[in-house]
C-alpha cells in the first residue's frame, strides 16, 4: 500500500500531513544554496535561520512566490527533502501525494507544481484548490448543497471562495498575503523612522502587536535595524497602531477581495453565507482582529477556524482519502 500524503506547499510554510498521522511536518518554505555548487545546503527551519546572516558563498532563497513555483528545480528539490522526511528513508513504496494549489493559477503553474511533486518522488500526484482543501480541513460539511464563503490568508496569496456540493462556484484570488503585511511594515519603519529592518524582523512585529483594526490600550515592542542615516545599530519603540496604519494597503486588497466574490454569489448561496458567516484560515486569519474587520466592512459574521494555519494541509490529506468523492473537483493523475 502506498502511503498518502498531503502537502500544503505555501510561499510561507510547506505543512505535511500523513495519513494516520496527522500534521508531521511544518518547516518554512526556504532553501539555502551554495553559490558556487548550487549544492542544497540546508532546507525549512535551518535555511530559515541563515536569512540575512548568510556570507557570499551561500544563497537563501524562497523557491515558492505567490503561491506558485517561481525556482522549479530549488522547489522540486524541497518537495524532495521534505517528501523523503515525511515517509522516512526506508521506504518500500513511493507515496501518492496531493498537493494544493491557489484559486487562480493558470494550467501551466499547475503542471508544474505536479511535475515537481512526481520528479521529487511521489508516485501519483493530484491537485486540489486551496479554498476547498482549506474548507474540508476547517470541518466544513462541504458535500451539503449550501454555500460556505472561505477566506483563506496565505503568505503570498489571499483565496477568497464560495463552496457548494464539493467544489467552488465564485472564487477570488489576490497574490497579497502574510509576505505583503511584512513588506508593507518594513517600508513603513524605513519611511517613518529612517531605520531598516529585515523580512524577519518585520514578521516578528506583525506576529507580536501586529492588528487589523486599532486596539485599546495599544501594545509596544522594540524593534532593531540599521539607520539608514547614520549606518549604526539602532533601537526604536514602535506601537501596534502605528502598524495597523502600515498594512492598511494589503488589507484593503482582501477587503477587495471578499467584496468581489459577495457581488458574484447567486442569491440562494448568499442567504447561506448571511445565515451561516464566512470562515478564516491561513496564517494571516491570525492577526489580531482582521476577523472583526471584514464583520465591520460586509456586514456578514466572520469566524476564525481552529487550527487556521493547519487547515489547508490537513483538508489536502482528507481529501486524498475521498478521491472517488472530489474527483470533479480535483486534477492530477487518472483524474483528466
Amino acid at each position: 500500500m502506498a502511503r498518502k500524503i498531503g502537502i500544503d506547499l505555501g510561499t510561507a510554510n510547506v505543512l505535511v500531513y500523513v495519513k494516520g498521522k496527522g500534521i508531521v511536518l511544518s518547516e518554512p518554505s526556504v532553501v539555502a544554496l551554495s553559490k558556487r555548487t548550487d549544492e542544497v545546503k540546508a532546507v525549512g527551519a535551518e535555511a530559515l535561520a541563515m536569512l540575512g546572516r548568510e556570507p557570499e558563498s551561500i544563497e537563501v532563497v524562497r523557491p515558492m512566490r505567490n503561491g506558485v513555483i517561481a525556482d522549479y528545480v530549488v522547489t522540486q528539490a524541497m518537495l524532495k527533502y521534505f517528501i523523503g522526511r515525511a515517509t522516512g528513508r526506508l521506504r518500500m513504496n513511493k507515496p501518492d501525494v496531493m498537493i494544493c494549489i491557489p484559486a487562480g493559477v493558470t494550467s501551466v503553474e499547475m503542471r508544474a507544481v505536479r511535475d515537481a511533486a512526481l520528479t521529487a518522488g511521489s508516485r501519483r500526484a493530484w491537485l486540489i484548490r486551496e479554498p476547498l482543501a482549506a474548507a474540508i480541513g476547517a470541518n466544513i460539511p462541504v458535500n451539503q448543497p449550501s454555500g460556505t464563503l472561505i477566506v483563506d490568508i496565505g503568505g503570498g496569496t489571499s483565496e477568497v471562495a464560495v463552496i457548494s456540493l464539493n467544489d467552488i462556484v465564485v472564487s477570488n484570488s489576490v497574490r497579497v498575503g502574510g509576505n505583503k503585511f511584512d513588506e508593507a511594515i518594513a517600508a513603513y519603519i524605513k519611511r517613518k523612522y529612517n531605520m531598516v529592518i529585515g523580512e524577519r524582523t518585520a514578521e516578528s512585529v506583525k506576529i507580536e502587536i501586529g492588528s487589523a483594526l486599532p486596539l485599546d490600550p495599544p501594545l509596544t515592542m522594540q524593534v532593531r535595524g540599521r539607520d539608514q542615516v547614520a549606518g549604526l545599530p539602532r533601537i526604536i519603540e514602535v506601537s501596534s497602531n502605528e502598524i495597523t496604519e502600515a498594512i492598511q494597503e494589503p488589507l484593503e486588497a482582501i477587503i477587495n477581495a471578499v467584496r468581489a466574490v459577495l457581488v458574484e454569489t447567486p442569491p440562494e448561496l448568499s442567504s447561506d453565507i448571511i445565515d451561516k458567516g464566512m470562515v478564516m484560515t491561513g496564517g494571516g486569519s491570525m492577526l489580531r482582529r482582521i476577523n472583526e474587520l471584514l464583520t465591520e466592512v460586509t456586514g456578514v459574521p466572520c469566524y476564525v477556524a481552529d487550527q487556521p494555519a493547519s487547515c489547508v494541509a490537513i483538508g489536502t490529506g482528507l481529501a486524498l482519502e475521498n478521491l472517488e468523492v472530489l474527483r470533479d473537483s480535483l486534477s492530477g493523475d487518472e483524474l483528466n
